[in-house]
């Protein structure tokens, strides 16, 4: 399957579709944009020393792609298992390509991102976080972060400060910025990196939502919102409301939309860019690269 044609073309409609497949008694899904192919299961070839989910590399039309174990990810690799439905996942995000095998691949399903509720800290564990539950008819979908799952087996494909530094000249410590992020672990380091190099006024939210509301909360004290923040980053993938839908809600709002709003995400690819291009982004970056935001921060409000 290619992601980037005949699934969900308009873009700023607060909607994803997931593939939804399954590892032991796990429903899960991941955001079909993220998808490339799914593709039979293969031999894979092991690699000495690797991180004991991954279970080795296959090649892919002259590509070598590292395979994880979604079983072992959820630590349910001892179970009895189906061996006739497993499945491998091909996925591009964070600016590379890496294959999930589960032990089965349901169906393409639509929802709302306002029908994604947020999990509590129940769902948690340590490998694998959940950002999203889906309750359907039949039972409930987690949605898992697998950017948190790619950073724990590989800790360099991690958001990194790097060489980041503040510019008192260049007056950042003036500017205030508003975040919507819903990752626990990305919140943390987009805070830890912008206030390393200088930014120390961040209003973070976790959701679209939760962002939209604070702005026209804002707007209601009167005075101009420019005023009260010079910048908006975003995720795409969130609960409630996604960072496509947000930024289309600022672009078509009379009072917001001179506020610059940059899309971050793991989603920014050369496939699936014009879609923040078409809700009135006026940067996108795409995940890890931390250095190439703050770079664009300063370009956009400096």
């Amino acid at each position: 399957m290619d992601s980037s044609e005949g699934i969900l073309l308009e873009s700023g409609t607060n909607e994803l579709e997931i593939v939804e497949f399954g590892v032991a008694d796990h429903c899960l899904g991941i955001n079909v944009i993220k998808v490339k192919e799914i593709l039979n299961v293969r031999p894979v070839t092991t690699i000495p020393h690797t991180h004991a989910s991954v279970e080795g590399v296959i090649d892919v039309r002259g590509e070598v792609i590292p395979v994880i174990d979604m079983a072992r990810v959820l630590n349910r690799h001892e179970e009895n298992r189906s061996e006739t439905q497993r499945k491998f996942i091909l996925t591009e995000f964070n600016q590379m390509k890496v294959i999930f095998h589960v032990d089965y691949v349901n169906r393409i399903r639509r929802f709302k991102w306002e029908d994604i509720k947020k999990p509590d800290d129940m769902y948690q564990g340590v490998a694998a976080r959940t950002t999203g539950v889906i309750r359907t008819e039949e039972e409930l979908v987690l949605l898992l972060d697998f950017e948190h799952i790619i950073a724990a087996i590989h800790p360099g494909s991690r958001l990194q400060i790097g060489n980041i530094q503040a510019d008192e000249d260049r007056e950042r410590s003036l500017k205030r910025i508003l975040i919507a992020e819903d990752s626990e672990f990305l919140r943390s380091l987009l805070k830890e990196t912008l206030q390393e190099a200088g930014y120390l006024h961040l209003d973070i939210k976790t959701d679209g939502k939760q962002a939209l509301d604070h702005l026209h909360a804002c707007l209601d004290k009167g005075g101009d919102i420019v005023d009260e923040y010079q910048l908006i980053i975003t995720d795409i993938e969130m609960p409630q409301m996604d960072g496509h839908h947000l930024t289309y809600r600022i672009k078509n709002t009379p009072s917001l939309q001179a506020l610059p709003v940059i899309i971050f995400s793991s989603l920014i690819t050369e496939d699936l860019i014009h879609k923040g291009k078409k809700v009135g982004a006026d940067g996108q970056v795409s995940k890890p690269d931390i250095e190439e935001l703050v770079k664009m921060v300063d370009d956009t409000i400096l």
